[in-house]
């Protein structure tokens, strides 16, 4: 029975998430699967995996086959590493330890990666808000002067137009006792 490593969609429509399992590859995508090794959301940035690494380790020296997908799964998460390093501690080049090492700094290292590309968005997605926030506060002040412009102008035509009654009014009254001498 050929056991291959692959992923089973999940979620819903345009928002996958897949298990990580194996299963026989004569079996349907999302059908039965002998077990699962882990999770995938793609969702989120970056991608969010919780793979079991010894599982998937066991699985791979009894012959499963990643697809291509889980197979940059496996290697992201370091699954095709310590399986290299149980295949160098089967023919004697490193001792357990040795192997254990390797693989511990290995992942020490690829969390400082994975810490400094999160820190970086955070950072990236801060400075976009302060932008914004820079933007809307320049947006509202602009409204604020031309409020302000509008009131002074509408202040100036009250004026004007009250100036222009009272004269309209005076040149009225004068003309009005010369039409009555008449």
């Amino acid at each position: 029975m050929p056991v291959k490593i692959r992923l089973q969609r999940h979620g819903k429509k345009g928002k996958p998430f897949y298990w990580i399992v194996a299963a026989d590859a004569r079996s349907k995508r999302d059908g039965k699967y002998l077990e699962k090794l882990g999770t995938y959301n793609p969702n989120t940035n970056p991608a969010s995996i919780d793979l079991n690494v010894d599982g998937a380790v066991t699985w791979l020296q009894n012959g499963a086959q990643p697809t291509d997908t889980a197979k940059a799964i496996l290697s992201y998460k370091g699954a095709l590493l310590k399986n290299h390093l149980a295949g160098g501690v089967k023919k004697g080049a490193l001792t357990e330890e040795q192997a254990e090492a390797k693989f511990t700094a290995w992942l020490d290292e690829k969390a400082g990666k994975v810490g400094a590309k999160t820190d970086g968005l955070a950072k990236a997605q801060a400075e976009a808000k302060a932008k914004a926030l820079e933007a809307e506060k320049a947006a509202n002040e602009a409204r604020i002067a031309a409020a302000v412009v509008a009131e002074e102008v509408a202040e100036e035509v009250e004026t004007a137009a009250e100036e222009v009654v009272e004269e309209t009014a005076e040149a009225a009254t004068e003309e009005a006792p010369e039409a009555k001498e008449e």
